[in-house]
Order: structure tokens, then C-alpha cells, then sequence
């Protein structure tokens, strides 16, 4: 931000990133809601990592357009988390894993993220997208199960299959109206904010007729108008211990993901990112973002994009991303209440199908070696977690490397 402000800074720029930060704060509203309550948390938790976690990162970061906040890739750590310790274990956990970046950028150890195997990097973004879509099926389809909802995913889908007797048809129907207006806009109307507009129609449905569906309103109750007084989480020597683990793995998702995301916008601007600073920066974006009740933070790929196509030409825009989002939560935040769960899950599975690396990941099994590395990151993430499926796969791909260079020679 410095830097930029340095250069000089003209109103014409500021105009350019003032309609770039509005198009990215309507695009990043419904979804970091929906990403909070899929996480197991109260929406206000995604809106408060979009609106500090977003300003820090685009005001430090070594990316001129990244944009941050609540990804869908952190979903199934964020639920898991809070499943096993809680709220406030999660804000711990957060908060470790942002003193864990900043440390990891310190070192200068964000250039080698960059030498993660593509094969991998495909995969855990397919295992973790077809996780994601499968915790959001219960909200879909209204469905109610008998105990609490599995975190493996085999056990889910048979818990999901038993309660299918409990679908409700009407919530069904809003979630597929959902998705059908995210992606008719999408074919006739692509600069249009296709998920608010979805979000906004379909809640307009429910309110008016009655429906009944279960709403943010109606699970977690009205949102503050505010961001909450900054505390600090537990960082008692028990809690430190325990939660490590769980940073660790938010460390390395964060790292991979912000990294890919500067990649994908230096691809789109012809810029190059700094990527020990981004490093830096995400990792003090997630302790503010803990300090504030916020879930994880990270670069956001779609965000990012929509910055750049909406003409972004310096941080400013995130800045601004981030305030417009503030001014939501301080004026209109009751609306929220009417939004239907199904709704935000119709949008989460959209982000899902998007993720999903699809043609890339069926090429790369049209070679029996990266076909290996594929499985195996694949199968990992998906029957127990994305730590251990990037393991396996490094490892794996790793071996076939090891072998290539020292293995013995043969002939074909």
C-alpha cells in the first residue's frame, strides 16, 4: 500500500478501485456468510474476517489486487475445529496460524510453496470440493438427522442417505433455484452479481409466502450491527499445545492458497507478487481477524479475479471491498435474518463445482505416475484430511521423482 501511494495516486485510480472494491463486496457478502455457517459458525464470523482480515491483507500484502477473507477451502478445518474444541479453540487456532505465517514469511520461505506438485495442488482441491458439497447437502435439501452430522465423509453420506424420509421439498426447491440463477446469470448476464441476486430473490420468496424453511434468523438469531470489541483467544500453554496441530494445518492451506491466488492475479495483471510480504501479511490478517471473533483467512482466487475484471488498480479497492462490507453489517444486517439456509448452501455448491478442477484432474489420470499422485492426495483428503492428502501426495510424488533421477535405467 505503501509503495502504491508512493507512485502517486490519481482520482481516476480511486474511481477505477471504488467501483472495483463495491462489485467484490457484493460479490464476497452472501458468500462469506455462507461460508461461516458452513464452517459450524454464526454468519457475522465470515463477515467479520472479510471486513478485517480483507483490509489487512490488501493494505500489507505483497499482491497489488489480492483479495482476502473466509474461503471455501478452509470449510471442513474450520468445522472440525470448532466441532472438537470449540469456538474459541478455533479463534486460537486462527490465531496461531496467522504468528505462524508471519514467521514462515519472516524467513523467507514463500518461494518454495511455489515447488508444490500441480498434481497435488489439483487434487486436495478436489477432495476438499466434493467434502464441501457433501456437508452442504443436509441444508439443500432440508433434511433433519436424528444425532449430530458425521465429520468423516463415508459415515456423512450414509447419515444423509438414512434421512432422506426427512427431505424437505420446499427447501429443495429454493436451493436449486438457487444454483439455477448463479449459473442462468452466469451464461446471460456475466458481469451481474449473480449469487446476491440469488440469495436476494429466493429470500424474497421464502419471506413473502411464508415458506417453510429454516433461515439464518431462525438458526442463529439477528446479526450484531457491528464488529465485536477486539479480545484476546486462550494462548495458555494447554490450549497452545493442544490447538497446534490444528494451526499447523491452517498454516499450510493458507500459505498454499493465498500463494495461488497472487499466482492466479500476477496471470491476469503481468505483475509479480512478493510472496514472503503476502505471507506476512495473511499471517497478520489472521490474527486481527481472531482479535475480532472472525474465522480463517486467506487470498481468495474468485474474489481476486472479479477485483481485476472490475478494473482494480491498486490495494485501495480491497480496502474499500472491506468497507462496504462494514457499512452492510452497521446498516442492513437484519436483513440477513430472512436469508434461507438452503439459499447460502445452493451457493456454496456452485463455489464447490467452480473449485473442482475437473478436465485438469481427469487429464492428469491419463498417466499412470501422475495418476498415483492424483489417487492418492485425492483419497487421503477425502476418507480422513487435506493435511495428511498433501503429505501422501508430496510423498508420493516425491518417490516417483527420487526415482526418475537415481532409479536404474531401462529400456522401452
Amino acid at each position: 500500500m505503501a509503495t502504491t501511494l508512493a507512485e502517486g495516486y490519481s482520482l481516476a485510480a480511486f474511481r477505477a478501485d471504488a467501483a472495483a472494491g463495491l462489485t467484490v463486496a457484493i460479490v464476497a457478502l452472501p458468500l462469506s456468510m455462507a461460508i461461516a455457517v458452513a464452517s459450524g459458525v454464526s454468519p457475522e464470523r465470515g463477515l467479520y474476517a472479510a471486513i478485517v482480515g480483507g483490509f489487512v491483507v490488501s493494505a500489507l500484502g505483497g499482491s497489488r489486487v489480492q483479495i482476502g477473507g473466509p474461503a471455501g477451502a478452509f470449510i471442513v478445518l474450520v468445522a472440525s475445529t470448532v466441532a472438537q474444541y470449540g469456538v474459541s479453540g478455533l479463534l486460537t487456532a486462527v490465531m496461531l496460524s496467522g504468528l505462524m505465517l508471519m514467521a514462515l514469511g519472516a524467513i523467507r520461505i514463500g518461494a518454495l510453496i511455489r515447488y508444490m506438485p500441480h498434481t497435488v495442488t489439483v487434487s486436495f482441491t478436489c477432495g476438499i470440493a466434493a467434502v464441501i458439497a457433501a456437508s452442504q447437502l443436509k441444508d439443500f435439501a432440508g433434511l433433519h438427522l436424528k444425532g449430530a452430522e458425521p465429520g468423516a465423509f463415508l459415515p456423512k453420506l450414509a447419515a444423509l442417505g438414512a434421512a432422506l424420509p426427512t427431505l424437505n421439498l420446499t427447501a429443495l426447491a429454493l436451493g436449486m433455484s438457487t444454483v439455477a440463477i448463479i449459473l442462468g446469470l452466469r451464461r446471460l448476464r456475466p458481469t451481474w452479481p449473480g449469487m446476491l441476486i440469488a440469495v436476494i430473490a429466493t429470500s424474497a420468496v421464502a419471506w413473502a409466502l411464508r415458506l417453510p424453511v429454516e433461515t439464518i434468523g431462525s438458526r442463529f438469531g439477528a446479526l450484531p450491527h457491528g464488529l465485536l470489541a477486539p479480545a484476546l483467544p486462550p494462548l495458555d500453554p494447554t490450549s497452545v499445545m493442544r490447538l497446534a496441530p490444528a494451526a499447523v494445518s491452517f498454516t499450510l492451506l493458507g500459505a498454499i492458497e493465498s500463494l495461488l491466488s497472487a499466482k492466479v492475479a500476477d496471470a491476469m495483471t503481468g505483475r509479480k507478487h512478493r510472496s514472503n510480504m503476502e505471507l506476512i501479511a495473511q499471517g497478520a490478517a489472521n490474527v486481527a481477524s481472531a482479535l475480532v471473533g472472525g474465522v480463517s483467512v486467506t487470498g481468495t482466487i474468485a474474489r481476486t479475479a472479479t477485483n481485476v475484471r472490475a478494473g482494480a488498480r491498486t490495494p485501495v479497492s480491497g480496502i474499500l471491498h472491506s468497507a462496504f462490507l462494514l457499512g452492510f453489517l452497521l446498516v442492513a444486517a437484519p436483513l440477513a435474518g430472512y436469508v434461507p439456509l438452503a439459499a447460502l448452501a445452493g451457493v456454496l455448491l456452485v463455489v464447490c463445482w467452480n473449485m473442482a478442477e475437473r478436465a485438469e484432474f481427469a487429464r492428469l489420470l491419463g498417466q499412470w505416475r501422475t495418476a498415483a499422485v492424483v489417487i492418492a492426495t485425492f483419497a487421503v483428503t477425502l476418507l480422513h484430511d487435506l493435511t495428511a492428502g498433501i503429505v501422501v501426495g508430496c510423498l508420493v510424488a516425491a518417490g516417483f521423482a527420487l526415482w526418475r533421477r537415481f532409479g536404474p535405467a531401462r529400456r522401452y
